[in-house]
């Protein structure tokens, strides 16, 4: 029996900024829609708060290995505690500008990209340290972070219609406060999670070296490619949604902040029983049949719904369906490319994941709030569900999709070089050691899972 403490700390903690994060999605466009009663305005504080996590993930994968996988995680959320505080706090004093809320929200999201990074690449690690399998990790940890969105959204909800938005926001401060000091005093003694001495030293030259590596492991394979185009569109419509399209509907036809939380609530409730269910029977079934499916149902459906309805009845049973289709789509993806990035590019292939999937997020938020005030909610909502429908039909149109289900390929190294083992040529099974399958030959469309699943 290994020690379960740093993965149940891990979980713990991840969990908790996840849940502050949910309050980041309700209190941040609510408030911004109590203070400039404007949509666009509400796109464009998405736009400030999305882009730099574009930026952050494009770049930062080699910084994440160089300080240590523990020291970004907890960094992470301290600074995220300060920049979320200080929205609230400064308008308590009555200086808060909108260049102000803008720049807090992009420093926000600089700083948030990394941390998720490092406690994602950590979890292969954590689980060999506790003793538990690689599938069952990966589950757990989509699961947790699921109940956490849910508890968050409906928190949210409640807090806003009793307290107001200022509140929640200083709530989410306190959780990634929170998040950083169980990061802290529970992930040691993990050699993963530590920083790594590099082989040369630090250098612009270098550093555009280990960066292009990242890179060239994800070019370099088809589905990879596949997966990140359509999860970046995924991504960008669903951030037009939560960000602009979601708030304006609720308080236009549905009540207020407390549908909101309510039906974000229901998605991650969805999700969470997806997950769950996925990790109970899912080995059964064809991971594509499986994949392909849900991705259609989980997203464009609820656009659809509330576009043609304004009640919130209807919204609900649709997002709890379509939470429990979304809830399968992370476990598939997420063992998948802890098979197959090896342990040392982890962290700068999970940076280049992350750049190509949320690439879209920053226009998705500002395109929501120039269609609302240039179409209409309704025009707004079927043309972002139209562009969210034809993403997922990816599965369906590509040949490269036709490899999800082949197992790990692995290749020896070549003379002189070693595996991640540290012998040369060696690979593992699935589960067996924190360190995945070597890496797979580029040529050939092997799977592999963008780390920000939809």
């Amino acid at each position: 029996m290994g020690n379960r403490t740093p993965l149940a700390a891990t979980l713990a903690a991840n969990s908790i900024s996840t849940a502050g994060t949910s309050l980041t999605l309700i209190g941040v466009p609510w408030f911004v829609l109590e203070t400039t009663g404007s949509a666009g305005r509400a796109g464009f504080v998405a736009f400030c708060a999305t882009l730099p996590i574009v930026v952050a993930a494009l770049i930062g994968g080699p910084v994440i290995d160089r300080i240590g996988r523990r020291r970004v995680a907890i960094a992470s959320d301290a600074v995220c505690a300060s920049a979320i505080a200080a929205i609230p706090l400064l308008h308590f004093a009555g200086v808060l500008d909108f260049w102000m809320l803008c720049a807090l929200m992009a420093v926000n999201g600089f700083a948030h990209t990394p941390g998720n990074t490092a406690r994602y690449v950590l979890i292969p690690d954590l689980a060999a340290h506790a003793g538990t399998t690689l599938p069952r990790a990966a589950s757990l940890f989509d699961a947790v972070s699921r109940g956490a969105r849910m508890v968050g959204a409906a928190l949210a909800g409640v807090l806003i219609a009793f307290a107001g938005a200022e509140t929640v926001l200083l709530l989410d401060a306190a959780t990634f406060a929170l998040s950083a000091l169980l990061f802290a005093a529970g992930v040691r003694g993990i050699r993963a999670a530590e920083p790594r001495k590099a082989e040369a030293p630090v250098s612009l030259r270098v550093y555009g070296s280990e960066l292009r590596e990242g890179y060239a492991h994800l070019l370099g394979n088809r589905l990879l490619l596949a997966i990140v185009v359509m999860v970046m569109f995924m991504n960008g419509t669903d951030q037009g949604w939560y960000a602009v399209l979601l708030p304006v509907h609720a308080e236009a036809e549905l009540g207020g902040a407390t549908a909101i939380g309510l039906l974000t609530a229901m998605f991650g409730a969805g999700g969470l029983a997806g997950a769950l269910l996925y990790g109970a029977v899912g080995h059964r079934f064809s991971r594509r049949t499986v994949f392909t499916v849900c991705v259609i149902l989980c997203g464009a459906p609820r656009f659809l719904v509330a576009a043609v309805t304004g009640t919130t009845l209807p919204l609900a049973v649709t997002m709890l369906l379509g939470g429990i289709a979304g809830g399968v789509l992370n476990p598939i993806l997420t063992t998948v490319v802890y098979e197959h990035v090896p342990d040392r590019l982890r962290s700068r292939v999970s940076g280049a994941l992350t750049a190509g999937c949320e690439f879209a997020m920053p226009l998705g938020g500002l395109a929501a709030g120039l269609l609302v005030e240039g179409a209409g909610a309704t025009g707004a909502l079927l043309m972002m569900g139209g562009v969210y429908f034809l993403a997922t039909l990816s599965p369906l149109v590509f040949p490269s999709w036709r490899t999800l289900d082949d197992g790990p390929k692995a290749e020896t190294g070549k003379p002189g070089e070693t595996g991640d083992s540290g012998k040369p040529g060696e690979t593992g099974k699935p589960g067996d050691s924190p360190v995945p399958f070597a890496e797979p030959r580029v040529s050939s469309p092997a799977p592999s899972r963008p780390s920000p699943g939809p």
